[in-house]
C-alpha cells in the first residue's frame, strides 16, 4: 500500500479517535453546565418567590408546593423511599402515601423561608455520576461570616431533558436515606404495613400544620 495512502488512512483514524474520545466529555460538560444552571436559577426563585415576609402563609405554601413539584422528583423520591414496600402496597395506598409525602415536605420546609435573613447559595463544582444524573456540591454561605452549611445536589436529567432533584445532602446527610430509614422503622412497628405508615403521616402532617397556625 502507497504511504501516502497509509499516511491518509492513519490521519482518519487518528481523527476519529479524538472525535470519539471528545463526545463522552462534551456531554458531561453539558450535564454539568446545565445542572449548576438548574441550582442556581431554582436558589433564586426561591428567595424571590418565598423570602419576601409581606407574603401571607397560605400563599407562601402554594408557591413552594409548585416549586418542589417542579422542581424535584417526588414520586421517584417518595417511591424509593418506600423501597421493597412499594411493591406491596395498594393502588389507594400508594396515591395517599405520597401525596401525603408532599405534604410532609412543604409543612416541614415552607417556613424556613420566612426566616431568610441573607443567606447566599454557592455552587463550588460539580461531578457527573453518569450520563443522567450529577451531583452539584455548594455551600450556603451566612451574611454574618458564620460557619457556611455544606449541601450537595443530585440532579438528574428525564426524558424531556428536564433536570430533577432526587436527593439533597446536607452535611454529609442524606434526606432520602435519613426519610427511607425513619419510614421503614414505623412499617417494621406498624407489622410490615404502608397502612400504618400513612396513619403516622397523616397524624403527624397535621400536628405540624397545627403547630403552624399557633405561631
Amino acid at each position: 500500500m502507497p504511504a501516502m495512502i497509509v499516511r491518509r488512512i492513519l490521519a482518519v483514524g487518528l481523527a476519529l479517535s479524538v472525535l470519539l474520545s471528545g463526545a463522552p466529555a462534551r456531554a458531561s460538560a453539558e450535564l454539568e453546565n446545565g445542572a449548576k444552571a438548574f441550582i442556581e436559577s431554582l436558589a433564586k426563585q426561591a428567595v424571590d418567590s418565598l423570602a419576601d415576609p409581606k407574603v401571607a402563609r397560605p400563599e407562601r405554601i402554594d408557591r413552594f408546593r409548585r416549586m418542589f413539584n417542579d422542581s424535584f422528583a417526588v414520586e421517584a423520591i417518595g417511591r424509593w423511599i418506600l423501597g421493597r414496600h412499594w411493591r406491596t402496597a395498594t393502588e389507594a395506598e400508594r396515591s395517599e402515601y405520597l401525596g401525603l409525602f408532599e405534604d410532609l415536605m412543604v409543612v416541614s420546609y415552607v417556613d424556613r423561608f420566612a426566616e431568610y435573613a441573607g443567606e447566599a447559595l454557592k455552587v463550588n463544582r460539580s461531578i457527573a455520576e453518569n450520563e443522567n444524573t450529577v451531583t452539584i456540591f455548594s455551600e450556603i454561605v451566612r451574611p454574618n461570616g458564620g460557619q457556611p452549611v455544606r449541601v450537595d445536589w443530585r440532579v438528574g436529567r428525564n426524558k424531556e431533558a428536564a433536570y430533577k432533584i432526587v436527593d439533597v445532602v446536607v452535611e454529609g446527610t442524606s434526606m432520602s436515606n435519613t426519610m427511607r430509614s425513619d419510614f421503614t422503622s414505623v412499617i417494621n412497628q406498624k407489622g410490615g404495613q404502608v397502612s400504618g405508615l400513612i396513619e403516622v403521616l397523616r397524624e403527624k402532617t397535621v400536628a405540624l400544620k397545627q403547630d403552624a397556625e399557633r405561631k
